[in-house]
């Protein structure tokens, strides 16, 4: 068992920049106590850990707000992943928390299929916060806990076949923590022919679900978040109404972030279907500029881990967990978003959208090196490569579009409630 960590000295970042310091943990809870800058400890024990600041970067645990870690009460999907395996990915690749998406073949739509996924989540080595479904005809819980639409057909039942009946359920949600997979179903019928998964997701399918989710975050007042966001025109729509004063944030993927459409072969194509699907090299780069700006508030994986078998017969999602901070590395060393970004879409905003749905051991929650928080941290060394392969796969799927992919970057250990884990 890994000994309870007290002090953690070296070059901290966040948001508004970076710090020489050392931190102080509650060895009983694993919250921070103290923030002492411009200290450093002389050397490392078992109880105190320094990262050479000359080295290392040390931010607040990375989270990840989108992943479909699969398990439920009916356990059919437990050959994709579990809990605690999507626990343990989610540690491999530099992430402390985690939130689970609910399209099961159980979804946890009411309070008694929630409480019965919170109990299996709850057997993870991280925390994970779970979104509820919403469905035709489903209604709020009584628990506070954010949740999840589903506008079109995407992998399992839990979707609308129109946006009235969306509208019909959305209007008992009003003032609710709601995040939109945004596709219309309507143009997704229309395409469903086309030789190309990418064709038969086409953009204006996302764009004009975009608009949509748009209109029922503002006249419901809903807390709003469009998830994986994949296009440059859909973006420019949510730049619009954030503008206006609409309560609208998104997530992007790595795989929108690294990969596109002219990359796709015959051979490869299977491996990145996911929806909705990389698009263009302009699409890339305008999330790119949207992440650097400001416009893009999350980097959430959408992980997806189906089996290599099922891939193989064109199951859309990927596997990405495992390669988080890997990944992080690049977009800082190559695609050149700042550290101080990083921090803020890997690390606070994460911690800022579970905050208000985590119990009481967790302190004020995760993502800010400050008193109270969890001691939770993730050591990157942007100065060693690593080339990912595919023995480094702790999720059950065992593949990863990363493999044989070499990253500027390593992660030099990942601490939760003051353990190294990793």
């Amino acid at each position: 068992m890994a000994p309870q960590i007290r002090k953690i000295s070296g070059k901290f970042q966040n948001s508004k920049g970076s710090f020489i310091g050392t931190v102080e943990l509650d060895p009983k809870t694993g919250l921070i106590l103290s923030v002492q800058k411009d200290r450093v400890l002389k050397s490392s024990n078992a109880e105190e850990l320094v990262f050479d600041p000359n080295k290392f970067v040390i931010f607040s645990g990375f989270g990840d707000i989108h992943v479909h870690a699969r398990e439920d009460e009916s356990g059919k999907h437990k050959y994709k992943e579990d809990f605690l395996s999507a626990g343990n990915a989610a540690i491999n690749g530099g992430v402390i928390h985690i939130a689970d998406m609910p399209n099961n073949p159980i979804p946890p739509t009411d309070d008694i299929t929630y409480s019965k996924k919170r109990e299996l989540a709850d057997h993870s080595p991280i925390r994970i916060t779970l979104y509820a479904g919403i469905g035709p005809h489903t209604k709020p819980l009584k628990a506070h806990v954010p949740y999840k639409a589903f506008m079109g057909p995407s992998i399992g039942e839990l979707f609308f076949y129109s946006n009235e009946q969306l509208e019909e359920t959305i209007r008992h949600y009003k003032g609710c923590n709601v995040s939109f997979h945004c596709e219309d179903p309507e143009i997704l019928e229309k395409n469903q022919n086309e030789t190309y998964h990418e064709d038969r997701r086409p953009a204006i399918a996302e764009t004009l679900a975009t608009d949509f989710a748009l209109y029922l975050i503002e006249k419901y007042e809903l807390v709003g978040k469009l998830c994986h966001y994949s296009t440059e025109e859909g973006l420019k729509k949510i730049i619009d109404a954030r503008k206006r004063g609409v309560k609208v944030k998104c997530e992007v993927t790595p795989t929108h972030l690294y990969f596109d459409r002219t990359m796709l072969t015959d051979e490869n194509r299977h491996w990145f279907q996911m929806n909705p699907p990389v698009r263009g090299p302009e699409d890339k780069e305008a999330l790119l500029h949207g992440v650097k700006e400001g416009w893009i508030d999350y980097l959430a994986t959408d992980h997806a881990p189906h089996s290599i078998e099922e891939k193989l017969k064109g199951t859309s999602g990927i596997s990405q967990l495992d390669t988080y901070s890997l990944f992080v590395t690049w977009l800082h060393k190559k695609a050149g978003v700042s550290l101080e970004k990083i921090s803020e879409i890997c690390a606070e905003n994460p911690g800022d959208f579970v905050a208000e749905f985590l119990p009481e051991e967790y302190g004020k929650g995760f993502g800010k090196i400050e008193e109270g928080y969890c001691g939770s941290f993730t050591v990157l060394d942007f100065q060693t490569p690593t080339t990912f392969k595919k023995e480094d796969i702790k999720s059950k799927s065992g593949w990863s579009p990363f493999e044989g992919v070499t990253f500027p970057g390593s992660i030099a250990a990942v601490i939760h409630l003051g353990k190294k884990v990793k």
